[in-house]
């Protein structure tokens, strides 16, 4: 490192990658909808992080600041690219099949990030951060740097969608084809 870590730093950063990567991605996953993307996401959040590693551990556990760092590279790659995310009716590969005891939970799986990815990326975000990461709004709007009144009205507007959309989809499940 650059004179600021020292080599316990640095083991202490291969085992905080190795203990919470697993993590790391399925939050980054569940904001971006792309396994590909939040592999970037994850991987550019650790880079950042590890540049300024020494520091981070002095302060005490390092994972909300990686996960701040995670949420932020987010926002900025969203507000970079102003492209619409369109959903395809059908996957465009054929997925392996899953052993039966776990379609179920892979069918859900499907049907929560259809309906995060309907939704625009600082909704998706604030839902994420506080229904799959148990956050209070306080330090969500810290982490994503805006009030905590845009969290709330961001969250209103996520779950309200999110109710006219899921009813659609189980409707939809239960028809027959």
């Amino acid at each position: 490192m650059d004179g600021e870590g020292s080599i316990d730093d640095e083991g202490s950063f291969d085992a905080f990658v190795a203990a919470r990567t697993g993590a790391l991605l399925r939050s980054a996953y569940l904001l971006t909808g792309d396994q590909q993307l939040a592999e970037d996401l994850v991987q550019s959040a650790l880079v950042k992080a590890s540049l300024r590693w020494g520091r981070i551990v002095a302060k005490g556990h390092p994972e909300p600041y990686v996960r701040t760092v995670l949420y932020r590279e987010h926002v900025s790659w969203w507000r970079r690219r102003k492209v619409a995310e369109v959903l395809a009716a059908e996957l465009p590969e054929p997925r392996r099949p899953a052993a039966p005891d776990f379609v179920d939970v892979l069918a859900e799986s499907d049907r929560v990030r259809a309906a995060l990815l309907q939704l625009p990326p600082r909704q998706r975000a604030v839902l994420v951060l506080r229904y799959f990461e148990d956050r209070p709004e306080g330090e969500v709007a810290e982490m994503l740097g805006c009030s905590v009144g845009t969290v709330r009205s961001h969250n209103a507007r996520g779950l309200s969608r999110l109710r006219r959309v899921v009813p659609e989809m189980l409707a939809a499940e239960e028809s027959p084809r």
